[in-house]
């Protein structure tokens, strides 16, 4: 991976289409970055993240970074100096946006945003007080772990207890566990869990079905993926679809 520098004049609006591809790049700013529609996956070396509508994530100045769109998707960009980090993020960051600052960032990434600077200081004040949302999944170090992440990355429904997929990459389940802990900062069941909400996130955004997607992303039943999903983002996968 070489990353090029890329630091746009200005914010910007983009539209990408399903599958379509942002390669590694890095900016001498901080990014907020926003789909106006559709769900972009963010790529770092250190792991990725899911940003649905409704949500931006805060990629400090920089960190090498990749996007991909799920769905018809619009890349929305700010950026800000480097000194200016309202929340003193140091890792990019998936962040809930309000109504106030969602029609901040579409004001400010349009044809004719009048007032710049003003509008500028109030996505900042916005910011302040943004909630920090769990969406992003750390790449682990270790080259066993790597591997198991890698199984589950190709399927996420994989059934496989945390015992058979470390038969499958030699090493035992508590190594394994402890290895999840130190180096993601979650458990193996909660890596997991995190990992299917972005597959399914990703294959909302493509437009398939929540039964489809449920059984896609391995959970045992469309209720059981239901809850889950209402439990992580306050809503049902469909009203999800809907207003996305």
């Amino acid at each position: 991976m070489s990353p090029t520098r890329h630091d746009p004049a200005g914010p910007v609006r983009r539209p990408l289409t399903h599958g379509e591809r942002v390669d590694w790049h890095l900016h001498s700013d901080n990014q907020l970055i926003s789909p106006g529609l559709g769900v972009l996956r963010v790529f770092t070396p250190a792991g990725s993240w899911v940003v649905p509508p409704h949500r931006a994530v805060w990629v400090p100045a920089g960190v090498a970074h990749a996007h991909q769109a799920h769905g018809p998707t619009e890349l929305r960009c700010l950026a800000f100096a480097a000194a200016l980090n309202p929340l003193s993020l140091d890792r990019p960051t998936v962040l809930a946006l309000t109504p106030l600052l969602r029609e901040l960032i579409a004001a400010l990434t349009g044809p004719q945003a009048l007032g710049r600077a003003t509008l500028e200081q109030a996505v900042l004040e916005q910011l302040r007080a943004a909630p920090e949302l769990p969406l992003g999944l750390r790449t682990p170090r270790d080259p066993r772990l790597r591997d198991l992440a890698g199984l589950l990355a190709a399927d996420p429904a994989d059934p496989r207890t945390l015992a058979q997929l470390g038969a499958a990459v030699g090493a035992g389940e508590r190594t394994l566990s402890r290895l999840f802990r130190r180096e993601t900062g979650l458990s193996f069941p909660q890596w997991r869990a995190q990992l299917r909400l972005q597959h399914a996130l990703a294959l909302l955004a493509e437009g398939r079905s929540v039964t489809a997607v449920a059984a896609a992303a391995g959970y045992r039943s469309p209720s059981a993926f239901i809850e889950a999903f209402r439990l992580a983002f306050g809503t049902t996968p469909g009203r999800y679809q809907r207003e996305s």
